[in-house]
C-alpha cells in the first residue's frame, strides 16, 4: 500500500463508535445514563459509522447495580432512535457480561435475548484466547442471523511482540482458527494500549495474506501510542478501527475520531465522515460530562500512563490493585506488586491480562506480596489452575499447580476439556430461587448473571423497595449547586486569611 495514501484505489476506512460503551467505561466507571445518550442518538445514526458499540463489557453490571437501569432497556430505547447503524456489544465468551463462566443454558438464553432486543454485532472474546469458550454463544449468534466478530486478546511478555508465546505465529494461527469458526470479522483487541505501531503493521500485513475476513482493530490510548498504532495499521490495510467522540476519548479510552477523520481527508482511506457533524456531537457530550466528573481520574497530571509500557498492566486492573493495597494500608508496596504481577502471570500460564484474568492474577499478586508466595490462594486461582476457565497460553508452573490445588475440592489433576462442560445447567435453580420476582426471561438473566445485586435491582424495578439516593441521576442543576457551595466555601476561607 502507498505509504502516503495519496495514490491508488479508494479503500475507505470503516469506523466503529464506542462513545456509548467503552468511552465512558474507560473514563467514567461506566456511569453514563441512557437519558444523556438519547438527545444525540438520531444524529449519531446519521454519521455513517460501521457500527456503534452500546452494550456489553461492564455496562450490564453497572447499569443494574449503580444506575438502577434495566440493561436490556438501554438497547430497546436506543434502537428507537438509531435505526440504520448496527449495534455492537462486547461479549466475554462463556463469561457473557459477568466475571465467571456460566452454564450453557444461561449462555444460549442470553444471546437469544440480546438479539431480541436489537443487538447486531457480537464481539466475542475469551480471556485465555481459548476459543472453545466461544462455541455455545457463536452457535446462537449464527442461529439468530447476527454478525460474529471473533476476537484475539492482544498481549505481550516483553516490550515488543515476540518471545515464546505472543509472537507473530501465535496471532496468525489464532486468526486462522477464528476464520475457521465462521467469523464474519476478526478483531485484534489491545485492552492495555501496549501495541507498538510497527508490530501492528507487521501483523495486519501478514493477516491480509493469510485470512480473507475483514480486520478490526481495538486499542486504548493508555500509553499514548494508540494514534500511531492506528495510522500504521491503516497504512497496512486494516479495515475497521474503534474510536470515540473527543470528550470521551484519549486517556484510557480509544483514540478520538475527529483527528483521524481530518488526517485521512482526501486520501485513499478517507472514511468520508462529516467533521462538522462530529464536532456538534462532541458539544453535547461536553455539556453532560460535568454530571460524571467525580468519576474521572484526577490523581496525576499526565493524561497518559507511560509506565504501562513497562509493567503492561491495564488501567482497570491498576485501580483494583490500588484499592486492595489501600484497604491493607500497604499502598507503598505497589511497585512490588507490579513486579509480582509479571511473575505470578508467568507462573499461572501467561494469560492475557483482561477481565476476568486480570483480576485473578492481580489479586493473587497482592496476596503473594502481603502474605508470601501462595500462602493464601483465591478460589478463582484454584479454578484457573484446575482448568475451569480453559487452556492457558502456556503451561502452569508444576510447583505452583501442586501448591494451588493442594486440598482443592475438585481434585489435584486439572481438566483439559471445554470449561463449560464441567458446569451444570443453572436457569431452573435460579428461577426457583427468585420466585415471583422474576417476570420474564430478561429478569431471569439479570438474576442468573448477578444473583445478589440482580435480586436487589428487581426489587427496585417493581417498586418493592425504594431506590437509595446514590442510584438516582445527578442533574446539571445539582452540579451548579455544588459549584456554588464550593465557591462560597472558598470565599469564606479567603476572608479568614
Amino acid at each position: 500500500m502507498n505509504d502516503f495514501l495519496e495514490d491508488g484505489p479508494k479503500n475507505p476506512l470503516k469506523i466503529q463508535d464506542n462513545t456509548f460503551r467503552d468511552g465512558h467505561q474507560s473514563l467514567l466507571a461506566t456511569r453514563m445514563r441512557t437519558e444523556d445518550m438519547i438527545p444525540i442518538a438520531e444524529k449519531m445514526d446519521e454519521i455513517g459509522f460501521w457500527a456503534m458499540e452500546v452494550w456489553g463489557g461492564a455496562t450490564f453490571d453497572t447499569m443494574h447495580r449503580f444506575l438502577a437501569e434495566d440493561p436490556f432497556d438501554r438497547v430497546r430505547i436506543l434502537k428507537k432512535y438509531i435505526k440504520k447503524t448496527p449495534f455492537s456489544m462486547l461479549l466475554r465468551g462463556q463469561n457473557l457480561v459477568g466475571y465467571r463462566n456460566y452454564a450453557d443454558d444461561v449462555a444460549r438464553l442470553f444471546v437469544d435475548k440480546a438479539c431480541e432486543v436489537g443487538m447486531d454485532v457480537f464481539r466475542v472474546f475469551d480471556a485465555l484466547n481459548d476459543f472453545r469458550n466461544f462455541e455455545t454463544v457463536v452457535e446462537r449468534i449464527k442461529a439468530n442471523g447476527k454478525h460474529f466478530q471473533g476476537t484475539i486478546c492482544y498481549s505481550l511478555t516483553q516490550r515488543r511482540m515476540g518471545g515464546e508465546v505472543f509472537n507473530l505465529e501465535y496471532y496468525v494461527n489464532k486468526a486462522k482458527e477464528i476464520e475457521a469458526m465462521g467469523a464474519d470479522t476478526l478483531c485484534l483487541k489491545d485492552m492495555a494500549g501496549i501495541m507498538a505501531p510497527f508490530d501492528i503493521a507487521k501483523i495486519v500485513t501478514e493477516l491480509k495474506k493469510q485470512i480473507s475476513i475483514p480486520i478490526h482493530l481495538h486499542t486504548h490510548y493508555t500509553s499514548g501510542m494508540a494514534s500511531m498504532v492506528y495510522l500504521e495499521a491503516i497504512k497496512a490495510g486494516v479495515d475497521i478501527v474503534d474510536t470515540c467522540l473527543a470528550p470521551f476519548a484519549l486517556r484510557t479510552s480509544q483514540p478520538a475520531i475527529e483527528p483521524i477523520v481530518a488526517t485521512l481527508y482526501g486520501t485513499t482511506r478517507d472514511p468520508g465522515l462529516d467533521l462538522n457533524k462530529l464536532l456538534e456531537l462532541g458539544d453535547h457530550i461536553e455539556a453532560v460530562a460535568p454530571k460524571y466528573r467525580d468519576y474521572l481520574a484526577k490523581h496525576k497530571m499526565s493524561v497518559i500512563d507511560t509506565s504501562v509500557l513497562v509493567h503492561q498492566v491495564p488501567g482497570g486492573m491498576i485501580s483494583n490493585l490500588v484499592n486492595q493495597l489501600k484497604e491493607a494500608k500497604a499502598l507503598h508496596r505497589l511497585p512490588e506488586v507490579y513486579r509480582e504481577v509479571a511473575v505470578t502471570r508467568k507462573e499461572l500460564g501467561t494469560p492475557p491480562l483482561v477481565t476476568p484474568t486480570s483480576q485473578i492474577v492481580g489479586v493473587q499478586a497482592v496476596l503473594n506480596v502481603l502474605f508470601g508466595k501462595y500462602k493464601m490462594v483465591t478460589n478463582e486461582v484454584k479454578d484457573l489452575v484446575y482448568g475451569l476457565y480453559g487452556k492457558t497460553p502456556a503451561p502452569v508452573d508444576p510447583e505452583v499447580r501442586e501448591k494451588v490445588l493442594k486440598g482443592y475440592k475438585r481434585g489435584q489433576t486439572p481438566v483439559t476439556g471445554r470449561a463449560a462442560d464441567y458446569l451444570e445447567p443453572e436457569l431452573e435453580a435460579v428461577r426457583e430461587k427468585a420466585g415471583d420476582l422474576v417476570k420474564d426471561d430478561f429478569d431471569l438473566l439479570i438474576v442468573a448473571l448477578y444473583p445478589t445485586t440482580g435480586m436487589q435491582f428487581l426489587k427496585w424495578k417493581y417498586g418493592l423497595e425504594e431506590k437509595p439516593p446514590e442510584v438516582r441521576p445527578k442533574t446539571l442543576e445539582d452540579i451548579r449547586k455544588e459549584d456554588e457551595a464550593m465557591a462560597a466555601a472558598i470565599e469564606q476561607v479567603c476572608k479568614t486569611m
